[in-house]
């Protein structure tokens, strides 16, 4: 006997199709930008050099964890709005405000400023997500998008502190 297959119900979570792809685009970007920034932060912990080595190579490590771990939950929200979440190389490079990691290997400090812009734009990747949320009552995504601002934020002060003289 063939079973028979049903259709898949459609997402009905309160937030219309329309509010739900918008809220999901933006947070394929923040998803690009967060793994684009992982990617980055990882290749500096294992280049850096220099009389900062320890100090940066072990902060380095802590941010790129915390970012490796950040990318599955913004993932996720995207499937649970009914969405694909982008994956793919190719999809993070025409998704990502930011700009791949330097070929070379670039000085210790200049890591740092990469690492401090590259945090500051992902901040206001998500920041950009909030007028669609808000506007659609989308508690959960405000949530995802307030905890990674305060990372992002974060993140970015203690990175430039590094530079102050």
């Amino acid at each position: 006997m063939a079973k028979t297959r049903t259709a898949t119900p459609p997402v009905n979570i309160g937030i219309s199709e329309k509010d739900r792809a918008a809220i999901a685009k933006g947070l394929n970007a923040l998803l690009a930008d967060t793994y684009t920034l992982y990617l980055t932060t990882h290749n500096f912990h294992w280049n850096v050099t220099g009389p900062m080595f320890n100090t940066l190579h072990t902060m380095f490590m802590t941010q790129y964890t915390e970012l490796w771990n950040a990318v599955d939950p913004v993932a996720e929200r995207i499937r649970a709005l009914g969405f694909p979440a982008a994956g793919s190389y190719g999809q993070f490079g025409k998704l990502s405000s930011l700009k791949d990691a330097p070929a070379e290997p670039p000085k210790a400090m200049d890591m740092v400023r990469i690492l401090v812009e590259g945090h500051e734009a992902v901040a206001r990747t998500a920041r950009g997500i909030f007028p669609l949320a808000d506007k659609a009552s989308d508690e959960p995504t405000a949530d995802l998008l307030t905890q990674r601002l305060t990372v992002h934020e974060q993140a970015a002060w203690m990175l430039r502190s590094l530079l102050e003289e």
